[in-house]
């Protein structure tokens, strides 16, 4: 079950008469604070967790200034999991336990594949796809590789207790970590252990790459690096803030929030927290991941605010207040950021003022993260439906 969340609420989706978005023009996505590791993926895909292997949050893809729902499919159970999209296909895990292969462009199920029992679902674990594969795992624990084409299982892996992190694939290898309190490295293609690195607590976080090394905040307290090819821990650095978001690379900065109730950088080279972000009068813990662009984070708290912060300085930009917590993280296309909140909306702000454009009121929370590509942006919520937003 996932830290901290409310029971799911409950309304049907009202996807009638959605009001158009006014449209905004497209400006630079990435400027001087960020750097070429951070670049976003072909706009056609998203092909895991936060898009890039940096967690940027960010793509080049081009989504219609007027949105509109498309489709809606039913999965039947929670998803909690956000999804990857490739050539055409939308791949999201099911809090049944069934990883789903839907047809971007009708919404129509090519496949499912069940990883596990009801009674062990795929809870915030995010497929990454890469040579046709689809990787993913599940609150049994056990990680999962699947024909992309045929939703048929090439190999399994068992660690010792759940995985809510999302997979990573890089150089050959295949990083997850699992509530055992390891990463592992497995060769992508057949699932055989290559390594394993050993953290004091859960390892819940999805790693953010980076010049060859694998780098998250751990749920003991520390900020790790691990590098890719031969598990060699090369950062173990106490942060002094159990962390469960997922950190974005830029410029090697790494950025995440975390249950200390800060957002803090992390200078990589020099092994130091450059700056901390706290808000001084409303503290609450940070889940979601950021989104990096413009010189800004932007990430959700449990405070029940979007907000940007500046790479630089530490300092606040804007806040935009929703009703409930915000454990969606945040994606940016251009000017616009698109991201879910537990008061079951989904919304589209300003990147530069926090301003809102546009909502969508799914009627239940939304605490998966959205993907975007081929025009479309795709999320999932509480009540088990997963909408698609374009032309």
């Amino acid at each position: 079950m996932r830290i901290g969340i409310s029971a799911i609420a409950g309304l049907v989706a009202m996807a009638a008469s959605l009001p158009l978005l006014a449209a905004i023009p497209q400006s630079s996505i990435l400027n001087s604070a960020t750097s070429p590791n951070t670049q976003p993926e072909a706009a056609q895909n998203w092909p895991q967790f936060r898009n890039t292997p940096t967690l940027s949050g960010v793509t080049a893809a081009a989504v219609p200034a007027a949105l509109r729902l498309q489709w809606t499919f039913d999965a039947g159970a929670a998803v909690d999991s956000s999804a990857a999209i490739v050539d055409g296909v939308v791949y999201v895990g099911v809090g049944d336990g069934r990883l789903l292969a839907i047809d971007a462009a009708t919404g129509k199920q090519k496949w499912a594949y069940r990883a596990v029992s009801d009674d062990y679902g795929i809870g915030e674990s995010s497929p990454a796809v890469a040579n046709g594969i689809v990787y993913i795992g599940d609150l049994n624990g056990v990680f999962h590789a699947v024909d992309a084409a045929t939703g048929k299982a090439r190999w399994t892996f068992k660690t010792g207790a759940e995985i809510k992190s999302s997979p990573v694939v890089a150089s050959g290898k295949v990083l997850i970590g699992s509530y055992d309190g390891h990463l592992y490295g497995l060769d992508a293609s057949t699932g055989k252990q290559a390594w394993k690195v050993q953290t004091d607590n859960y390892v819940h976080a999805t790693p953010a790459i980076w010049n060859g090394v694998a780098y998250f905040g751990g749920c003991d307290e520390f900020f790790h690096g691990v590098r890719i090819s031969d598990g060699a821990h090369v950062v173990s650095m106490n942060t002094e803030a159990y962390t469960a978001a997922s950190p974005a690379i830029a410029s090697g900065i790494a950025y995440y929030g975390t249950f200390a109730n800060e957002v803090v950088a992390v200078d990589i080279a020099a092994k130091k927290v450059r700056w901390r972000f706290m808000d001084p009068d409303r503290q609450f813990p940070f889940y979601s991941s950021a989104a990096l662009a413009n010189g800004m984070m932007v990430l959700g708290g449990r405070d029940k605010n979007v907000r940007a912060i500046d790479l630089g300085t530490g300092r606040e930009r804007w806040v935009f207040p929703t009703r409930a917590r915000v454990e969606s993280s945040p994606a940016i296309v251009g000017t616009r950021v698109f991201v879910g909140s537990s008061d079951g909306k989904f919304y589209v702000l300003d990147l530069n003022s926090g301003k809102r454009l546009w909502d969508f009121e799914a009627g239940a929370p939304i605490t998966a993260s959205p993907a975007i590509a081929g025009g479309r942006v795709v999320i999932g919520d509480g009540d088990g439906r997963i909408y698609a937003f374009g032309q």
